[in-house]
């Protein structure tokens, strides 16, 4: 009896391994379509709380990257718009993400000042060069890239953001 009981748990025992093999491989994140989205879901930046955000864990999801500095003033003027658009989705569906070229400390003061509800990620020099692997080569600011949860970039824009064309760049999605 006791060798029919041995038996039983090891055959249990293997068809377990395989279905938890089976289910963590259903479930594992595709690779992204895009190059440089599998090189921004590598980083890890400092949020404005000082907590280190894996940007891998926004896989999945429609992201709105918007690349500013505090200094910049376009970039100002349409992140109350951004505060809007991330109000108006799901997080766990859209995402926006400000990634900041600027200082820590200018950052978490702009952050504090003007109640931005949607994560603003230090980012300094490396977030210029996170730009240009999504085509900003000339650096300027504000620069948004719409990530689709498939990983693809959708579209980029430079300069202030027509809101109601990105609102149609996202129904589209």
């Amino acid at each position: 009896m006791s060798k029919k009981i041995l038996l039983f748990a090891i055959v249990a025992l293997v068809f377990g391994l395989i279905g938890s093999m089976i289910s963590a491989w259903r479930y594992m994140p595709t690779p992204p379509e895009s190059p440089a989205v599998a090189t921004l879901f590598q980083f890890k930046m400092e949020d404005t709380n000082g907590h280190k955000q894996k940007l891998a864990s926004f896989q999945g999801k429609t992201l709105v990257l918007n690349f500013w500095a505090t200094w910049c003033a376009p970039c100002v003027d349409e992140m109350p718009e951004l505060v809007e658009l991330q109000n108006e989705h799901d997080p766990e569906k859209l995402q926006v993400l400000g990634i900041s070229i600027d200082s820590p400390s200018n950052v978490r003061a702009f952050a504090e000042k003007y109640k931005i509800t949607y994560p603003l990620l230090l980012a300094g020099i490396d977030g210029t060069e996170l730009a240009r692997l999504f085509g900003n080569q000339a650096g300027g600011l504000p620069f948004t890239v719409i990530i689709t949860p498939s990983g693809a970039v959708k579209k980029t824009y430079l300069g202030r953001l027509k809101m109601e064309e990105l609102r149609a760049d996202l129904r589209a999605i």
